[in-house]
């Protein structure tokens, strides 16, 4: 196997997890991990990523926070969220939700059973670990677009190991209580959340996997 077969078969097996068991993750493969995804290129070689990982009692503190803030707080993201998901992009985005509510038992027009499984968002999926991406302010745009580069990154590192992850836009839309909770300071950017551990392999919401565009939707050679 080459290095292409290793790296397709690594983007190919990756997935956004959505059930975990409740084992943690030594720190040595947390170490490595994130080592991998410092290795991510990024502008001028600025590296503006940083990672919070949590464990033990401080991702349940984290939890507990967030658990609480739909209730009572409206979202805050540090940035801002799309404007809308037109065409295409619409159409792949609800695909996916019903490919989820299918393999979890929601039916559509079941509010309660949807927005049950929305907050698993903020349950962290059970997860024992995650991992705040944050990026310098000052940078912007450019920093923000460098650390997707870590994210992509961290999750193939921690596929490679056995791990598994799933990035989490919705920790992000209320960057305030992780700011609190974490004591993030102000000169860094909340983007997101990757939240990892050991997949639970029965867990219904782990037994679908979302399609890729074909090709010709993504390529253009010109010249």
């Amino acid at each position: 196997m080459n290095d292409y077969d290793t790296l397709m078969g690594l983007l190919t097996a990756r997935h956004s997890c959505r059930g975990f068991l409740d084992r943690a993750v030594p720190d040595d493969l947390i170490e490595q991990v994130v080592t991998a995804a410092g290795r991510a290129p990024s502008w001028c070689n600025a590296q503006p990523w940083q990672v919070i990982v949590t464990r033990g009692a401080e991702t349940d503190r984290l939890r507990a926070a967030l658990m609480a803030a739909p209730g009572t707080r409206a979202p805050a993201p540090d940035v801002p969220g799309p404007e809308g998901y037109p065409g295409v992009h619409g159409d792949r985005r609800r695909t996916c939700g019903w490919q989820l509510y299918e393999a979890v038992g929601v039916e559509k027009g079941d509010r309660a059973g949807s927005a049950k499984q929305a907050m698993e968002n903020f349950n962290l999926f059970g997860a024992p670990h995650t991992a705040i991406l944050t990026s310098t302010r000052e940078l912007g745009a450019y920093g923000a677009l460098d650390s997707g580069g870590f994210l992509m990154a961290f999750c193939l590192a921690a596929q490679a190991l056995g791990l598994a992850t799933v990035p989490q836009a919705a920790v992000a839309f209320h960057s305030d209580v992780v700011r609190e909770v974490l004591e993030v300071p102000e000169d860094r950017l909340i983007l997101c959340a990757i939240t990892f551990g050991y997949e639970e392999p029965d867990h219904p919401a782990n037994n679908f996997r979302t399609e890729r565009a074909a090709l010709n939707e993504i390529l253009e050679v010109r010249g």
